[in-house]
């Protein structure tokens, strides 16, 4: 192998290894749906990244911009994982804007757990005829 193409990665790869996604197969279904964008465009999940590469990822209801700083083949540890990139300073304002809204005005529902009682399915069914 040489020196070039041991400073690239895959991008699903880079996004399993950077612990954005919990398996590989999500990461690359994430990249063919659109959900990660290298440098603004939609690409496939064999895209090589490499150090400096930006990167859009959409994960649920999160959204990271974040910058390639290092490449590991493995996946490890949380800790180490942050040290492959660096987010941006306009993603770290949006994601804790995000944040703060949900926290002051979680969405309905989001307190349930669980199916409902006998008690609240019969103020459901009332409610519902």
């Amino acid at each position: 192998m040489n020196d070039e193409s041991a400073a690239r990665q895959r991008i699903d790869k880079w996004l399993w290894a950077a612990r954005f996604f919990k398996t590989r197969s999500l990461a690359a279904a994430a990249v063919d749906g659109g959900k990660a964008r290298w440098n603004g465009q939609t690409v496939k999940p064999a895209r090589e990244v490499k150090p400096g590469d930006e990167i859009d990822i959409v994960a649920g209801e999160l959204r990271w911009t974040v910058i390639v700083r290092g490449l590991n083949g493995q996946r490890r540890p949380a800790p180490e994982a942050r040290l492959l990139y660096e987010e941006t300073a306009e993603s770290v304002a949006r994601r804790l804007r995000q944040e703060e809204i949900r926290r002051l005005a979680p969405t309905p529902g989001a307190d349930l757990k669980g199916r409902p009682t006998k008690k609240s399915g019969r103020l459901i069914r009332g409610f519902n005829e």
